[in-house]
């Protein structure tokens, strides 16, 4: 029977080595977490405990299974329109107000997961474009990045199974913006997928090359973080706004002591953070 325990000592290193790599924070009874998301490796590899994971996956020369181990300590499911405030104050709000732009309007949806964020997006801005004809005359790019690969490849593929799909999308919207497969499951229709493009991105690494955006959307994201690397996020977040520019952060986030750049804009209902000047 595999060992799935994991020292006390070894589950301290692998917080070290999962924030120095990936940025996120565990907390002292992620223990559980560890277990369920490294068990598949252990088989994959031929590893006998979960503690060979961790020390072979910490070694220099093991970057595959290193960033396997990443992958699989990031990965999250998410919904369609999570939250749903935020599709309709862009819907109703921010589009409005940018719908005489000469230019592409720029979204960055920040930590994508499974692709649900980014296409929502482009769905509520298609849906505004068919209310309102002439509306972002020349459109609109969705920037997607995730740290995930096998994430990333998914978004990409844009198939989601009945699980999925049931997941805060009304039948109006599959009919709309899905085609059926012969698996059963739905595919992304193309005028959806042109819209978003897929990138790699660490949120602790530098943002110059990924260009300015009109509105970022990095929700339930920086709860797995450090205060520092909060901080260093925030600020960079600043730095990738257009003046004006818009935040939005998850309903449970608030930037209180990490970033003075921001003016907090309250909605009904729901919150988001404008660049200040």
């Amino acid at each position: 029977m595999p060992n799935k325990s994991l020292a006390e000592n070894e589950y301290h290193q692998f917080r070290l080595f999962l924030e120095q790599h990936s940025g996120i924070v565990l907390g002292d009874n992620k223990l559980y977490l560890v277990r369920s998301r490294l068990a598949p490796l252990m088989g994959k590899y031929h590893l006998p405990s979960l503690s060979a994971v961790v020390q072979r996956s910490m070694l220099p020369t093991e970057r595959q299974l290193r960033t396997e181990v990443i992958d699989a300590m990031t990965t999250n499911e998410t919904l369609w329109f999570r939250d749903n405030y935020p599709f309709e104050l862009l819907a109703n709000t921010l589009l409005p107000a940018h719908q005489r732009l000469a230019r592409p309007l720029k979204i960055w949806s920040a930590a994508c997961s499974s692709g649900q964020e980014p296409y929502s997006l482009a769905m509520t801005i298609l849906e505004a474009q068919q209310r309102r004809p002439g509306c972002l005359p020349a459109g609109a790019s969705i920037l997607a990045t995730d740290l995930s690969p096998s994430m990333l490849e998914r978004c990409k593929t844009a198939e989601y199974d009945h699980l999925a799909l049931a997941r805060g999308l009304s039948d109006e919207r599959k009919r709309q913006f899905f085609d059926p497969l012969p698996s059963g499951n739905m595919v992304v229709k193309q005028n959806v997928k042109k819209m978003v493009n897929f990138r790699a991105h660490n949120l602790l690494e530098n943002y110059t090359l990924l260009g300015k955006f009109d509105i970022i959307f990095c929700r339930n994201v920086l709860i797995y973080f450090s205060t520092e690397a909060k901080q260093k996020i925030m600020r960079q977040f600043s730095a990738a706004l257009n003046p004006n520019g818009i935040l939005f952060l998850g309903a449970s986030e608030s930037i209180a002591g990490l970033s003075d750049e921001f003016n907090m804009i309250r909605c009904n209902p729901g919150i988001y953070y404008q660049k200040r000047h």
